[in-house]
């Protein structure tokens, strides 16, 4: 074994750095009086995203004599929800999630998170205190925002909510992914082919840049704009090709939200994944009253490495899935 894989991938000097840039985050949420809540890394339930893969493993022994899977989780997203329910107020956190995927210049299985949410905030509130906290921490510029229209618009040159399958394939050919677009059937997956290759390489070089109002199709669990039911209220954060944070006004219906996670369960069995194991608790909290709010989940990893202008995740990690 080489002898320097026992140190960390990360130099003392940045670590240090990153241990002011929390200190600041956790000094903003104070001077707003936002709570920080610790919750659980492992559940009995997991996420139901086709997209998102979760680490499982069993507990045994006397806590659970017959064996009980568990599932560590990929963000803190639903214990907050229930803890908003129970009354907390506006929470925060920062917390390990985990997900069982690639690990590359961008990505590490284990990483940390920030989520916050807001009482009585709507997506647009929420943008607007992420700029502050940017601005505060990190001395960067107030984001551009650009809504999930005008940033195919601006750079395919077609609406995403109308265009035709031969629009779509036409608009590939400046990407060379035509052929790509034409073997798939999925029109999300073809929008987050489209938006992958022409949008997030083109959008946030100079400032970071929000873009909102994401298709209906692509909601996860933020609300329906009521405005415009083709669009839903979240929006995504970027910044020199990288995506920093995803956030909603949040869904608080538990009965759309049983539906979602039924919808994605038959997509489940139709790629041929396992059922995830739904989280019953979480929805027993959204219909004992989640109250309106917004929230966001921010990779503090991804953000260490921009304001640092490091070029690989595992510089401002003190150990890397590879040295782990």
């Amino acid at each position: 074994m080489s002898e320097t894989l026992w140190q960390p991938s990360a130099s003392i000097e940045v670590l240090k750095h990153k241990a002011k840039i929390i200190s600041e985050i956790r000094r903003f949420f104070a001077q707003r009086q936002v709570l920080e809540v610790d919750t659980p890394s492992l559940s009995q339930a997991c996420v139901s995203d086709v997209h998102l893969h979760s680490f499982s493993t069993t507990l045994t022994g006397p806590a659970a004599p017959h064996s009980q899977p568990l599932y560590l989780q990929t963000s803190p997203e639903f214990h907050m929800k229930r803890l908003l329910a129970a009354g907390s107020g506006c929470i925060y956190q920062i917390a390990k999630a985990f997900r069982n995927e690639e690990a590359g210049r961008i990505h590490n299985p284990e990483f940390t998170m920030l989520e916050w949410y807001r009482l009585g905030f709507d997506h647009f509130d929420l943008m607007d205190e992420i700029d502050v906290l940017l601005e505060q921490v990190l001395a960067w510029q107030p984001a551009e925002r650009l809504s999930y229209v005008e940033a195919f618009e601006r750079h395919l040159g077609i609406n995403p909510l109308n265009a035709t399958q031969a629009e779509f394939i036409e608009s590939a050919k400046a990407f060379n992914v035509a052929d790509l677009v034409a073997q798939e059937t999925n029109r999300d997956t073809i929008l987050q082919l489209l938006f992958s290759y022409a949008v997030e390489p083109k959008i946030g070089q100079q400032r970071p840049c929000f873009v909102y109002h994401f298709p209906a199709s692509q909601a996860a669990l933020a609300k329906i704009s009521a405005q415009d039911p083709q669009v839903a209220e979240r929006f995504e954060l970027y910044y020199q090709g990288v995506e920093l944070a995803n956030g909603f006004h949040e869904l608080t219906d538990a009965s759309e939200q049983a539906q979602r996670f039924a919808k994605d369960q038959r997509v489940r069995a139709a790629q041929g994944l396992a059922p995830a194991q739904i989280d019953q608790r979480f929805l027993a909290a959204l219909s004992a009253g989640l109250p309106a709010c917004a929230g966001v989940a921010l990779g503090i990893d991804r953000l260490l490495m921009l304001a640092l202008d490091e070029q690989h995740l595992a510089a401002v990690q003190s150990f890397s899935i590879e040295r782990a």
